[in-house]
């Protein structure tokens, strides 16, 4: 096995334990076994259980970046739906993805396992969860008023009253799958009053 396919191999089975069981409740001897290697030879990738927890930070930060219209640069304005069409759809699509990535996936989880242990990854969840997805939206809102889509008022209670259901929502999702698609239909309905309360006359 190449080093570098192996270290991939590390790093998703570390990502899939401590997404389940928690960072401090896996061991090196756990992630070997799950790679299928010598726990002697895991340590000539990675030197310790924390190094491991680092590069993944880093990953799932490059990932986020890459995928997530939240982790978009601040300042950076949002591509603007004028509809409530198109809202929907592009909402929906990013929470989709959120769902189902596997690796964003398990890094939310472990995020949510880690938050109260790992001052480090409490920062990031917060980050992730809350103050991208509010500064995003927030944009999101204040370009709509712009255009005269949306009605003046305040830009940031607006962006809270659309965001915050939806990340109470892809919480519930990770706990009960089976109800994504009871959860995708009322987020419709969710957005589309938003967009009849706010919109401009």
């Amino acid at each position: 096995m190449e080093k570098g396919q192996t270290k991939r191999e590390i790093l998703n089975a570390a990502l899939e334990m401590f997404s389940v069981q928690g960072f401090e409740a896996t061991s090196m001897a756990q992630i070997a076994e799950a790679v299928g290697i010598r726990k002697a030879s895991l340590y000539s990738h990675f030197e310790s259980k924390q190094s491991i927890l680092e590069a993944l930070v880093q990953e799932v930060l490059r990932q986020y970046t890459a995928h997530s219209i939240f982790g978009q640069a601040a300042g950076d304005v949002p591509a603007t739906p004028l509809t409530p069409d198109d809202a929907v759809a592009m909402i929906q699509e990013q929470v989709r993805y959120i769902l189902h990535d596997p690796n964003i996936s398990r890094a939310r989880k472990m995020l949510v396992i880690e938050q109260f242990r790992n001052p480090e990854l409490a920062v990031l969840q917060t980050k992730q969860n809350y103050t991208d997805v509010m500064r995003y939206f927030t944009s999101l809102v204040k370009a709509l008023i712009a255009q005269g889509v949306l009605a003046q008022d305040d830009a940031e209670l607006m962006a809270a009253q659309l965001c915050l259901p939806i990340s109470v929502w892809i919480n519930l999702c990770d706990r009960e799958p089976a109800r994504e698609q009871e959860i995708m239909a009322l987020m419709e309905r969710h957005i589309r009053q938003f967009f009849r309360r706010y919109q401009a006359n």
